[in-house]
């Protein structure tokens, strides 16, 4: 599939999946005025996107786009809120967001196969073995890292969690992803959680 950024396709899927993004009840204040939070997010993942995978192919690019599709539809709390029920919420809008998003992808003129792509990267299957799919879990790892690390750990409360967390996000991702990491601009508190997490 062409990854040009003038494809009609490409334009087409991309617009009705910001479109969505846009109806996120939850805004935010950016450098921009008020966004939506997911749209903010979408951005966050298309920037990091360039900066992995600059060449990154059509069905990649929507998938980074639609990696929440519309989360905010399923909130965190209408699951229990135990570590069994984060991993059935998690489970079930990956396969929500696949859903809807290869669908969008249809309707903008991309083919079934195309479609299915999207859908099995948003899934996040074959991760160790499917390099399109390690660079989008580079790129919500870099995206989690930059944009919602503080808050997260300050909603958490509890450094020890938090040190857990990130050895975890760090296992999953790749060398070059891990690169990037490294070279973030991050708080000192960041910055010496980081280090306690990698140092095992």
């Amino acid at each position: 599939m062409p990854s040009s950024p003038e494809d009609p396709k490409l334009l087409a899927a991309l617009s009705a999946i910001d479109a969505a993004h846009a109806l996120d009840p939850n805004i935010i204040n950016t450098l921009s005025g008020p966004t939506p939070y997911e749209l903010h997010y979408a951005r966050k993942m298309t920037s990091y996107l360039t900066l992995r995978c600059p060449s990154a192919p059509a069905t990649l690019q929507l998938a980074i786009r639609a990696q929440h599709f519309r989360r905010w539809e399923i909130p965190r709390d209408s699951y229990p809120l135990t570590k069994p029920g984060y991993f059935a919420w998690r489970t079930f809008l990956k396969k929500r967001q696949a859903e809807q998003a290869a669908q969008i992808c249809r309707e903008s003129g991309l083919s079934d196969t195309e479609a299915e792509r999207v859908a099995m990267l948003i899934r996040k299957e074959d991760l160790k073995g499917d390099e399109e799919t390690q660079v989008l879990e580079d790129v919500a790892s870099l995206v989690f890292l930059d944009d919602q690390f503080e808050e997260f750990e300050r909603r958490l409360g509890d450094e020890e969690k938090m040190v857990g967390i990130l050895r975890r996000t760090w296992a999953k991702m790749s060398e070059p992803g891990r690169e990037m990491a490294l070279q973030m601009e991050m708080g000192e508190n960041a910055k010496r959680l980081v280090g306690r997490a990698l140092a095992g």
